[in-house]
């Protein structure tokens, strides 16, 4: 803080050089920066929006497994009152999961379900609130949300939901 010739002090603001570079390229021909950043938020949407509708199709058409727990029940976990049914898109990522939690020693047994019925025949059957996270606590994870378009309407929690 710096004060004024008044003795009151005075808040400076740091401006980022992020700022400083996007003020250098300037807004697109015929757009003013507002628009252009709007537009370009746009565009970013529109492409993970397709992006993740091809990959839910591919999840929903290919088998994956799931582990049993010791009730011989689909594998699952809760966090923040979602419950959610783990799958892996191969023996290579269940053993590395398994590994990372200090049980890679232990023998896991698993299902081979269809990603469709993960979603539309498996999530309704659970207790409140569920989705599926494939390939849990790998960098290439996905999480398949309670929502609308994903698991079925009467479950999703973006409608009020859930049993």
């Amino acid at each position: 803080m710096t004060t004024g010739g008044d003795g009151i002090p005075k808040q400076q603001y740091r401006r980022s050089r992020l700022a400083d570079l996007d003020d250098l390229a300037g807004p697109p021909p015929g757009r003013s920066s507002a628009a252009a950043s709007v537009g370009a938020d746009q565009d970013r949407l529109s492409t993970a929006r397709r992006e993740f509708a091809v990959l839910l199709g591919e999840f929903r058409r290919t088998a994956v497994l799931v582990p049993l727990d010791g009730n011989g029940d689909l594998w699952s976990a809760d966090l923040n009152g979602v419950r959610w049914i783990c799958a892996f898109s191969d023996e290579e990522a269940l053993t590395r999961f398994a590994s990372a939690r200090g049980e890679g020693g232990r023998e896991w047994a698993y299902q081979t379900v269809l990603g469709a019925r993960l979603l539309d025949v498996m999530v309704p059957l659970l207790p409140g609130p569920g989705g599926v996270a494939l390939d849990a606590g790998s960098t290439d994870g996905t999480l398949f949300p309670p929502v609308v378009g994903i698991v079925p309407d009467a479950v999703a929690v973006d409608l009020g939901g859930t049993q």
